[in-house]
C-alpha cells in the first residue's frame, strides 16, 4: 500500500513563495510518475504539475508555469513543490498524487494524498 503525505502549506502574502513536500512511503518513489493537484472552494480538482518517474520530465498547468518547479529526490522518496510569485487566486488545498502507469496531466492516478492548505492572502 502506498500512502503519500503532504506537508509545507500554510498563509503567505501574494508575491511570496512556498514549497510543499509529498512524503511517499510504501515503495519507492522512483517507481511511480508523480503529481500535484490543486482544488479550491467552489471548484473542480485541476491539475498543476506532474514529473516522470524515468526521465525526470516535468508538465505544468498553464495557470502556474514559469512560477512553480516539481522536483523529487529518491533517495527521501519525496517530490517537492516548489511556487514563487504566489498569488490569491493559487489559494486552495494541493494534492500529492501518484500513479504506477505513464505520467502527466491526464490519465489516472493511483493514490492520493489528505491534501494542504494554502492560502494567499492579497
Amino acid at each position: 500500500q502506498v500512502r503519500l503525505v503532504e506537508s509545507g502549506g500554510g498563509l503567505v502574502q501574494a508575491g511570496g513563495s512556498l514549497s510543499l513536500s509529498c512524503a511517499v512511503s510504501g515503495n519507492t518513489v522512483r517507481r511511480y510518475g508523480m503529481g500535484w493537484f490543486r482544488q479550491a472552494p467552489g471548484k473542480e480538482r485541476e491539475f498543476v504539475a506532474a514529473i516522470s518517474w524515468t526521465t525526470d520530465n516535468t508538465d505544468y498547468a498553464d495557470s502556474v508555469k514559469g512560477r512553480v518547479i516539481i522536483t523529487r529526490d529518491y533517495a527521501k522518496n519525496t517530490v517537492y513543490l516548489h511556487m514563487n510569485s504566489l498569488k490569491p487566486e493559487d489559494t486552495a488545498v494541493y494534492y500529492c498524487a501518484a500513479r504506477e502507469a505513464g505520467w502527466g496531466r491526464g490519465g489516472m492516478y493511483d493514490y492520493w494524498g489528505q491534501g494542504t492548505q494554502v492560502t494567499v492572502s492579497s
